[in-house]
């Protein structure tokens, strides 16, 4: 069995407000600053051989700060990246709720393209494949990965077999943390979205 603590980076000025995607220059602010640490010392007894991130700037804050109170170094990995929100980047939530695209794309999540950017299929596909890959690297070790809300949904929508329409049903919270247990026979949740700041 490979153990994955699936954690999402904690609060930026964004969240909530501006769809960011793959921007450059976002980072924590001091609220996340304050979780990620009070989390970091949360996770500071379990044994973590392993800790991998997203590129963007705010999940590698997360995780480097973790991977200090473990010893360990922060790998990056494309695969876990937020999702390519395209056009939308940088664009407000509150501007993009009138757009047909934006609807669709929250009640059509399986089938529908965010404009210049990735459908969830794809997205999950990456993330599993990542999975996947890290499971064979990490036999009967305990790995963290820090990445980004959606991509985290369409992780716990694959291994519980919930249709990615439904992903939305899902919270995520910043700083939060989903443990995952794959087995050779099968795979579990065994807890989601647990916050401990």
């Amino acid at each position: 069995m490979t153990r994955f603590i699936l954690i999402r980076h904690a609060l930026t000025d964004a969240v909530g407000k501006t769809i960011t995607g793959r921007l450059p220059g976002v980072y924590l602010n001091e609220e996340g600053k304050r979780q990620v640490s009070v989390l970091a010392d949360q996770l500071k007894g379990l044994s973590v051989d392993a800790i991998y991130s997203s590129p963007m700037e705010r999940a590698i804050e997360t995780a480097k700060t973790i991977a200090t109170r473990h010893h360990l170094n922060v790998s990056v990995l494309e695969e876990l990246n937020e999702i390519d929100c395209g056009d939308w980047s940088g664009r407000t939530i509150e501007e993009l709720r009138s757009e047909r695209s934006f609807q669709l794309f929250n009640s059509f999540r399986s089938g529908t393209r965010i404009p210049g950017g990735e459908t969830m299929p794809e997205v999950q596909l990456r993330m599993v494949n990542c999975i996947e890959k890290l499971v064979n690297k990490h036999r009967e070790q305990t790995v963290a990965l820090v990445s980004h809300g959606d991509p985290l949904k369409a992780i716990a929508c694959f291994y519980m077999g919930i249709h990615l329409d439904l992903m939305h049903k899902i919270e995520i919270k910043p700083a939060s943390v989903t443990i995952l247990e794959v087995y050779e026979e099968t795979a579990r949740i065994t807890s989601m979205g647990s916050i401990y700041y």
